[in-house]
């Protein structure tokens, strides 16, 4: 028979709010913007009133743990459900200001209409209306004495029934003394347990997720500067996708801009780069497999909460050790010259452009790769070329693409246990980058008809890395097309091959895919690769008119076709009776290629 860990109480409004002001019950995410309308305030406000449920708070005892002289000390309670309940309540009630989206203090006031027992978002109709109580917080909070409310009210409201009013007021006052239910977590309930009940709850109907999980548990520990790391986990996420929030994170969050970490994140106020933006959970991810070598969000809860893998037991040492880790972990993640750097690889290996990467969590363990190597003391030249390959490595294989965290908790360790990476490279390409996976396999992976195929993204950046030219171009390259939000083209144009019968997933393949400029493409039309090549050949290249870019010399147009394009010799020649041996000979051609590109990174 299993044991039941929890316990269903109900608490008055006012004690849990007590709670929730002596810190008894910990809400981390009070500093966090409040993402509710505020007519949902005014609508749970009102469900209280008319004695509805609004559903129930949980809150977790986290576990005792033992201290240095062999004490034990509480855990303390952490609220992993109902944040924005309980900040909607101290809004109303007790008239607190809430951090909207730039973190600035704002109030939500929720208005009453005593005549009609209706409640209201305060708006600028209500507040010409002397009937409607402007703001119910001073009533139910208290901090208005009610001898002076009603000569207030009844000087504005003459005509009113002053008993009859004060007797709604009553009422009013009375949500205060309404009941929460509250399921209370034991803090014997193993984490991993406490974790997976936190992650199957829903907010919003949006799923909450492990890494949410650890922000909670991390801002809680005040004593060890959690509050102040989660602010910089979130800020630097957030101005690393929007740059201009440093001045309003400056103006807004006081407590923020006087930290230490303030000065770690400003570079990020001029910055412009987008091909690594990394949200909170990228960056606990990587801090936890650089540092503690794991790749399991749910490890780092249970090492938050300072668990021993081994005994099982909570140490107060383990807690600090972590929080130190971590801590150390964010700030080699945060830092200007290891985050630049990592970008500038990634851009050195040809993705110079955010769109050409689909994969955050290989990014993630690439920039796993170059801290390691980094404190391990690799040459750079050395860890330029390593991160590059495994990253490249990563997107052909699709290595995190499933099982993301048991993959990464297996490459942290192996990086770790292995004495020289290069060594441990070249074992992992011996044994998926065969001949048989570049002749074969990658041929296979290129049949497709999904134009943001990795693979495909790979052969573009390849071309950028390459300094390659686009179709039929003299002098504007793939990078010049992809970086001007150039766009992808059909060699083989797609209403050719419509009016041949053929449908959009045979003319779609990515191997009849091209950076082209847009007046050569357009002149092309609907016409088959015979028509418009033939031209270029026996007219552009014997002095005649430039109709289909610029090229007019025969090697040129050889060496764009083969060196730049990857394109056989023979499309010169081809129409749609030729369409599937040319998809053949371009995957082919194509898969030469990046292995070429691979081996030279």
């Amino acid at each position: 028979m299993t044991t039941q860990n929890y316990s269903v109480n109900q608490y008055l409004v006012s004690n849990l709010l007590s709670m929730v002001q002596t810190n008894e019950i910990a809400i981390p995410e009070i500093q966090r913007p409040f993402v509710w309308e505020k007519e949902k305030v005014t609508e749970l406000i009102d469900s209280l009133y008319q004695g509805f449920p609004i559903g129930y708070i949980i809150i977790w005892q986290s576990p005792n743990v033992k201290l240095k002289d062999g004490s034990s000390s509480a855990g303390k309670k952490i609220l992993i459900d109902g944040q924005q309940r309980i900040t909607a309540l101290r809004a109303a009630i007790l008239g607190e200001t809430v951090k909207n989206k730039d973190y600035a203090d704002e109030r939500i006031q929720v208005a009453y209409n005593p005549i009609e027992k209706k409640f209201a978002t305060l708006n600028a109709a209500i507040k010409k209306n002397p009937i409607w109580i402007k703001d119910i917080a001073p009533l139910l909070s208290g901090s208005v004495k009610m001898s002076v409310f009603r000569k207030e009210y009844c000087t504005l409201n003459p005509d009113c029934d002053e008993d009859m009013i004060m007797e709604v007021i009553d009422e009013l006052r009375d949500i205060v003394k309404k009941q929460i239910g509250v399921i209370e977590l034991s803090g014997n309930l193993d984490i991993e347990k406490v974790t997976e009940i936190f992650i199957r709850i829903n907010s919003k109907g949006v799923p909450l997720n492990q890494a949410d999980f650890v922000m909670s548990t991390i801002a809680a520990n005040e004593s060890l500067g959690g509050n102040m790391l989660r602010k910089c986990i979130d800020h630097f996420s957030e101005l690393a996708v929007r740059p201009q929030f440093y001045s309003i994170l400056l103006a807004n969050d006081k407590d923020f801009a006087s930290s230490e970490y303030r000065s770690k994140i400003e570079w990020l106020k001029g910055e412009k780069d987008d091909i690594y933006d990394p949200s909170y959970v990228d960056i606990l991810r990587v801090a936890l497999a650089h540092k503690f070598n794991r790749g399991k969000m749910g490890d780092l809860v249970t090492l938050l909460n300072g668990r021993n893998f081994e005994t099982r037991n909570f140490e107060e040492s383990i807690k600090i050790d972590t929080y130190k880790l971590l801590t150390d972990g964010v700030c080699d993640f945060i830092n200007e010259t290891n985050f630049k750097r990592f970008v500038m690889i990634i851009r050195s290996a040809g993705f110079c452009h955010a769109k050409l990467i689909r994969s955050q969590n290989t990014l993630n363990f690439a920039y796993i790769l170059y801290l390691k190597l980094r404190d391990l003391g690799y040459k750079p030249e050395l860890i330029e070329k390593y991160v590059r390959r495994w990253f490249v490595f990563s997107i052909l294989k699709g290595r995190y693409s499933a099982s993301p965290e048991s993959t990464f908790d297996f490459d942290a360790k192996q990086i770790m246990q292995n004495r020289d990476f290069g060594e441990y490279l070249v074992e992992v390409e011996s044994a998926e980058l065969s001949d048989a996976y570049w002749d074969f396999g990658l041929v296979q992976q290129l049949t497709t008809s999904v134009a943001s195929s990795p693979v495909f993204n790979v052969f573009l950046a390849s071309q950028c890395y390459q300094h390659r030219k686009g179709f039929l171009s003299t002098v504007i390259t793939v990078q010049d097309m992809i970086e001007q939000k150039g766009d992808v083209h059909h060699i083989f144009p797609r209403e050719y091959l419509k009016s041949v019968g053929l449908e959009r997933s045979d003319y779609n393949q990515v191997a009849n895919y091209i950076y082209t400029q847009t007046e050569i493409n357009i002149k092309i039309g609907k016409k088959a690769p015979k028509e418009y090549l033939n031209y270029v050949r026996d007219v552009q290249c014997n002095g005649g008119e430039t109709k289909y870019g610029g090229i007019n010399n025969y090697d040129d147009l050889k060496s764009n076709l083969l060196n730049d394009c990857c394109l056989p010799e023979s499309i010169v020649d081809m129409t749609y009776d030729n369409y599937e041996e040319f998809l053949d000979l371009r995957r082919k051609l194509i898969a030469q290629r990046l292995k070429e590109y691979y081996f030279s990174l």
